[in-house]
């Protein structure tokens, strides 16, 4: 389709205009914005934040500096300003690191980890890290799990000069109690353990207070920039660089070009430069993938080469993956999570759409890239390549998670590793052995106004209960649940009990008795699908 522009310029209520006159398929629409005069060179000049390198600009970031450092996943990390301090190895130790996670094991953050830069990581997700991970089992790390949300309030509060503030997220969990392992020693103890948070009620609910993060310096990575350090981020790749860089009063930001002072429309701006100190363009950008997922035409959970038990496996997942789809409503907002629940999305009943929102400030997206179209600048929140919507929106982590603690979000499916009668639920760590980090799931149940439900197989493997009378494993939320979707049958969480109300097809009830290791009532309108 093509689309023709023409720039005029006028005069509109005495002040001088651009008119812009858009026209495609015989039609035609105009808007106009204020002309604005370009920079003189020497206010530029005597103006400029700009440094000549990623090294120039980081070199005097001393040992023991707290780091606020954006990205998510790979995506919009600032690459070459750590690349700079992955130079310092010898005089720059001890860095206390706020970010949401810490890249993968040769790249971004993971890069300090090997160094041995990093005395303590405040993040929500350890992910696929098996470096983060060995160096926090092992005692070599100090780490502070904190939930995501929380965790981008925790830097919005400082740098806005609010010392704490009170959420939902994590009430009733370690969190709230004090019981997370920061440290450990060799053998497995643990030397440091969280503190514990005060817990008030307000208007019937309970609430624990969370104080405010602020850092020495900051590391951010935006698209385009210029000398006065205002700031445009592209795609995704926002997620927590907006927040991070007004964490800091030093901060330093990397950008892939920077434009003439004045190029910029105001309204454009995402960052303004008050919140920048220092910029720089990168040299080059690997922008690397973590999970490029592509649109293929394969059976839900079929992934290479097909085996009997994979096949079986795929036929269970594609039975919890089709019902689940029966959660959605037209016109919902909807968080999902890695693996089942975001297939769920592939199986809308006809007359359905929903809005699909994403922890890492996405809402609108669409199915996963043809070979090809992938963009780097493109993730979801389980790190996957995406395409956008008509109609799409894209904000920063902070903004994300007030749409979630807001209870803007209608429905949430999410994975389980345990689930209580009690619609307790449990699927972030297990202790000593398994290490994911809670991510944006805390938050994401704490809404009130959000339904929650749980999709997993029914069943561990060698048949060990993972519905339970009481969850063995640390919390992620209390109370929550409110259905359990699995390969045998649906639950529904009423009155702080089980009630059976569906069995898949060919599934017994004695065979679900055998599978539950709970209580439950059986509703007398039980459908047999």
């Amino acid at each position: 389709m093509a689309l023709t522009v023409f720039l005029q310029q006028a005069r509109r209520g005495g002040k001088q205009v651009t008119i812009a006159t858009f026209a495609t398929l015989g039609r035609q629409f105009s808007t106009y914005g204020r002309a604005y005069k370009q920079a003189s060179d020497d206010d530029v000049q005597n103006l400029s934040k700009v440094y000549a390198s990623a090294e120039e600009a980081v070199k005097d970031i001393p040992s023991g500096s707290t780091l606020m450092v954006g990205g998510f996943g790979l995506c919009g990390i600032p690459e070459n300003l750590i690349g700079a301090l992955k130079q310092r190895a010898n005089d720059c130790k001890d860095l206390t690191v706020v970010s949401n996670n810490a890249g993968v094991d040769d790249f971004g953050l993971g890069q300090l980890l090997r160094t041995k830069q990093i005395k303590r990581m405040i993040s929500s997700y350890v992910g696929e890290n098996k470096e983060f991970e060995r160096q926090y089992l092992s005692g070599e790390l100090e780490v502070e799990l904190t939930p995501q949300g929380t965790l981008a309030e925790r830097v919005r509060a400082g740098g806005a000069g609010i010392p704490a503030f009170f959420t939902p997220t994590a009430y009733g969990t370690e969190v709230q109690t004090g019981e997370l392992a920061i440290k450990y020693d060799a053998e497995g103890k643990v030397l440091i353990r969280s503190k514990p948070r005060e817990v008030r009620e307000f208007n019937g609910r309970k609430y624990i207070m969370e104080e405010a993060i602020t850092g020495d310096y900051s590391l951010v990575k935006a698209w385009k920039g210029d000398a006065y350090g205002n700031l445009v981020f592209k795609g995704s790749a926002m997620n927590f660089n907006p927040v991070m860089a007004k964490g800091s009063k030093n901060t330093i930001a990397e950008v892939e070009e920077i434009v003439p002072v004045g190029s910029l429309r105001p309204e454009d701006i995402h960052l303004p430069g008050i919140f920048v100190k220092r910029i720089i363009q990168g040299k080059s950008y690997e922008k690397r993938i973590e999970r490029l997922t592509l649109t293929e035409d394969k059976p839900v959970g079929v992934i290479g080469n097909s085996t009997p038990e994979k096949d079986e496996a795929a036929r269970r997942r594609e039975k919890i993956v089709r019902r689940a789809a029966k959660e959605f409503k037209n016109g919902m907002y909807v968080n999902l999570g890695i693996g089942m629940p975001m297939l769920a999305s592939n199986y809308l009943e006809k007359g359905v759409a929903v809005h699909l929102q994403s922890e890492n400030g996405i809402l609108g997206f669409g199915p996963f890239p043809k070979p090809g179209e992938q963009d780097p600048d493109l993730i979801n929140a389980g790190k996957e390549t995406i395409t956008l919507l008509p109609g799409a929106s894209l904000f920063s982590s902070d903004d994300s998670f007030a749409m979630i603690r807001g209870s803007h979000v209608d429905l949430t499916i999410l994975g389980a590793l345990q689930v209580s009668a009690k619609g307790d639920l449990a699927n972030w760590i297990i202790p000593r052995k398994m290490v994911k980090g809670m991510g944006g799931a805390m938050d994401l149940v704490a809404s009130p106004g959000t339904r929650v439900v749980v999709t997993m197989e029914h069943v561990a493997k060698g048949g060990k209960h993972k519905i339970l009378s009481d969850c063995s494993l640390p919390l992620t939320g209390v109370g929550c649940v409110d259905r359990i979707i699995t390969d045998l049958c649906v639950f529904d969480v009423k009155d702080g009990g089980l009630e059976l109300t569906e069995l898949m097809e060919d599934v017994s009830l004695d065979e679900v008795k055998r599978s539950t290791g709970a209580d439950f009532k059986v509703s007398p309108n039980l459908i047999q699908n």
